[in-house]
């Protein structure tokens, strides 16, 4: 290993190896967050290892950023709202898929189990952070949304280095397509709060490609198993998410699809016909793709579901705008 400065700098670093075997790199820390965000998912570090170039150092650097980002943006939104139980770390059982559903053998599905209730904020923040996470895996982001949002947003040195290098013309094109993008994504999550402020939300689509009848790919969250709202605090968000996705890391959902084109994003939920919802639109015989890549993460938190029975009067809702995604 080198000596002096550069050899503390790397020395200060660790890997994460992928259940294929892969290894990345990340920055101690990374540690504060306990998890990090790469290319395909989030891992949590495990070894001590030697980066071997500065590009993937720059490339990691910004994902842990990105999940920094977030967990401190959680913690702040925690502190004004009533205590929650803070999620112990134990694994989740896995739950048999449900038979009437077609599953093909490029179906992958996710059980994840909270050992209590969760908010329907939660809920709420589950969808949406999934929404992100499709979008960049599936290359519809150049960068993760938080990112994105950051460097966009405010002005810096990086953000001013990029722009003199590109052709103004090119310069301009590209920050407006990053604005609309992250206008209709921002306008998505508004809209969702209030769809989970309304009714209970059993089931959320994210369709990729093609139609909402017909996509490329489709990505399901199925919220059913939930326990309603009762007098229990719920979970800590921030503990939930982070065995959300350190189920879909460990999954490895998206390690074996081809690099995609462009595709419009499609979101669709489940809510009550009677809601009240006039953002939305309701797609009465609306039916659930059986074609297509699909990722199903279901969420359950270990106690008795709502009877199916239950949802006999809940529709499909469709946002009314289709997310188009941009590269740099």
């Amino acid at each position: 290993m080198p000596r002096g400065a550069s050899g503390r700098r790397q020395a200060a670093r660790l890997c994460a190896q992928r259940p294929n075997g892969a290894v990345v790199w990340l920055p101690v820390s990374t540690l504060r967050a306990g998890l990090f965000l790469g290319p395909r998912g989030i891992s949590e570090p495990r070894g001590v290892g030697v980066a071997q170039s500065q590009e993937a150092e720059g490339l990691h650097q910004n994902q842990a950023f990105c999940t920094l980002l977030d967990l401190e943006w959680y913690e702040k939104s925690e502190e004004t709202h009533a205590p929650q139980i803070e999620l112990l770390e134990t694994t989740s059982a896995p739950q048999p898929p449900n038979p009437s559903e077609p599953f093909c053998p490029r179906d992958c599905m996710v059980p994840v189990v909270f050992p209590g209730p969760v908010s329907q904020e939660g809920c709420c923040r589950f969808t949406c952070e999934l929404l992100k996470h499709i979008m960049y895996q599936r290359q519809q982001l150049p960068l993760p949304y938080e990112q994105l949002k950051h460097f966009y947003r405010k002005p810096s040195p990086q953000a001013e280095d990029v722009v003199k290098k590109k052709p103004r013309a090119t310069a301009d094109m590209g920050s407006r397509k990053c604005q609309q993008a992250l206008a209709e994504l921002e306008s998505v999550f508004s809209h969702l709060e209030g769809l989970f402020a309304r009714t209970l939300v059993p089931r959320v689509l994210i369709l990729l490609g093609g139609s909402a009848v017909s996509p490329k790919e489709f990505y399901e969250l199925d919220l059913s198993r939930l326990a309603p709202n009762s007098m229990d605090q719920s979970l800590s968000t921030a503990a939930c998410l982070r065995r959300l996705f350190r189920a879909i890391f460990m999954a490895d959902a998206f390690s074996e699809l081809q690099a995609p084109p462009l595709m419009g994003t499609i979101v669709m939920a489940q809510g009550h016909r009677d809601c009240g919802e006039d953002w939305f639109r309701p797609k009465l015989n609306y039916r659930v793709p059986s074609r297509g890549h699909k990722l199903t993460v279901t969420l359950s938190c270990g106690r008795a579901s709502i009877p199916a029975t239950a949802w006999e009067d809940y529709i499909w809702f469709q946002a009314p705008v289709t997310l188009k995604g941009f590269h740099e």
